[in-house]
């Protein structure tokens, strides 16, 4: 077994980015006229023409039948390049959004009924971002939403009729583009309602998705899309590659899709999988213009997500059952009993270590596939279908200023060991390495070694 597992490692000993971007004569053609460097997003695409070969060069695979390896998040890493950047504050994080649209800082939280709505909009727009608002809900709130952030958020919506019929009043109000989301947008209908809206509403973006391969992403640009959004399959409430076994590893997806990218020059958000820093740094210097983060911005004060809070008993104390979980507000304070007395808690603002009990809040997080959500969307699931997502409770981690902080301050790290002052410079350096599972193993802090 040993000596097996030292040959597929000599035999896989090829640099990851040859492995990724060998091809067809085709695709070697398209690569020698691509761009120099990263993409000049927010530029007009030089020619582009498809023809059977190129259509042949986008498939995920090398050459012939052989299997086109596929890489997670933790497969790969960065290998460090020369810095003359002398601190960690003086790269710059603003990247493009869409085309069209320049943003202060890469991250956008996913557009989901449990991560985003106007509390966690407000400070994203405050550090530098843009909201992209979800789409299950009443079209009075959403419209609230778009008067309170004019040509500052972007709405979500499906492909059905209903959701089209929403788009006028939403655009008109002030929203700068939509969101079109549909688990596979690899499709006819995604590529109608592109086309359909960029003529009934030429001056409004389209961001739409999910696809995660280099034809899936090319034929949304050329119907007309502002911005792709890049997974299917990665985050962490959702199960299709499970379910369906289709799905591409998402660190290749982002990888493949770079290539055609800086080519079509049209940015691209990869979305889901991001678990921490190193994921962001890893999927911007892929070539992802922005990354999305669902269960991350779940977990803080401002998400849209329910949060509760449960008592700890402490070894030996009894509490009734009816004392145990409260459902607390987005904003005022909840009253907890505990031990015949009564204690105000407000979310983001009654430090818990002043309360004389231990506990944990949690927030209740969910795919759009999920069962939890179908039946409290639609009614259940539809007859012949299964989920395709879960739902569940995960610890809140705090506000949401600190998460962002935190992710943009190991950006600013990375892209020092990247030697690079922008975005753009960190794609156009990057130089990945496959690791073992060992490496992991090894970079992590060992207190007890």
């Amino acid at each position: 077994q040993s000596t097996w597992g030292l040959f597929s490692m000599l035999r896989s000993s090829v640099s990851l980015a040859a492995a990724c971007a060998v091809r067809s004569r085709a695709a070697i053609a398209i690569a020698r006229r691509s761009v120099s460097g990263g993409a000049e997003y927010g530029k007009e695409p030089v020619s582009w023409k498809t023809s059977d070969d190129e259509v042949e060069a986008r498939k995920m695979r090398p050459t012939g039948h052989q299997l086109l390896a596929g890489y997670t998040f933790d497969d790969v890493a960065l290998v460090p390049k020369f810095n003359n950047i002398q601190s960690r504050m003086e790269p710059t994080l603003s990247t493009w959004l869409t085309k069209k649209t320049k943003i202060g800082m890469p991250l956008v939280p996913a557009n989901m009924d449990t991560v985003i709505d106007e509390r966690l909009a407000r400070v994203l727009v405050s550090e530098g971002g843009m909201p992209i608002f979800h789409r299950f809900t009443t079209l009075a709130r959403q419209l609230e939403w778009v008067r309170e952030f004019p040509d500052k958020c972007y709405i979500s919506a499906g492909v059905g009729a209903e959701e089209r019929a929403k788009l006028g009043p939403l655009f008109d109000a002030g929203a700068r583009g939509v969101c079109i989301d549909v688990a596979h947008g690899h499709s006819n209908v995604m590529i109608d309602l592109i086309k359909y809206i960029k003529a009934e509403f030429p001056d409004k973006e389209v961001i739409c998705g999910n696809v995660c391969t280099p034809l899936g992403y090319q034929d949304l640009v050329e119907a007309g899309a502002d911005c792709v959004k890049v997974g299917v399959g990665p985050g962490s409430a959702c199960s299709t590659r499970i379910v369906t076994g289709f799905g591409v590893p998402q660190f290749t997806a982002i990888f493949q899709i770079a290539l055609l990218a800086k080519k079509m020059r049209v940015p691209f958000i990869a979305d889901g999988g991001i678990r921490n820093s190193r994921d962001v740094v890893l999927a911007l210097a892929a070539g992802a213009t922005t990354v999305m983060s669902g269960n991350g911005f779940a977990k803080t004060f401002e998400s849209a997500a329910p949060k509760r809070l449960r008592i700890r008993p402490r070894p030996g104390e009894e509490i009734p059952a009816g004392d145990l979980v409260y459902d607390l507000p987005p904003s005022g304070p909840t009253t907890i009993r505990y031990r015949n007395a009564e204690y105000a808690f407000e979310l983001g603002k009654t430090p818990v270590e002043n309360l004389p009990f231990l506990c944990d809040i949690f927030a209740g997080f969910r795919g759009q596939a999920s069962f939890e959500f179908q039946r409290d969307f639609k009614g259940g699931l539809k007859k012949g279908t299964v989920a395709e997502g879960i739902a569940f409770d995960t610890k809140v981690s705090g506000p949401a200023a600190d998460f962002i902080g935190n992710l943009l301050g190991g950006l600013r790290s990375g892209m020092t060991y990247g030697g690079a002052r922008t975005i753009n410079e960190l794609q156009r350096k990057a130089e990945f390495i496959q690791v073992t599972h060992a490496y992991s193993r090894e970079s992590f802090p060992r207190p007890d070694q």
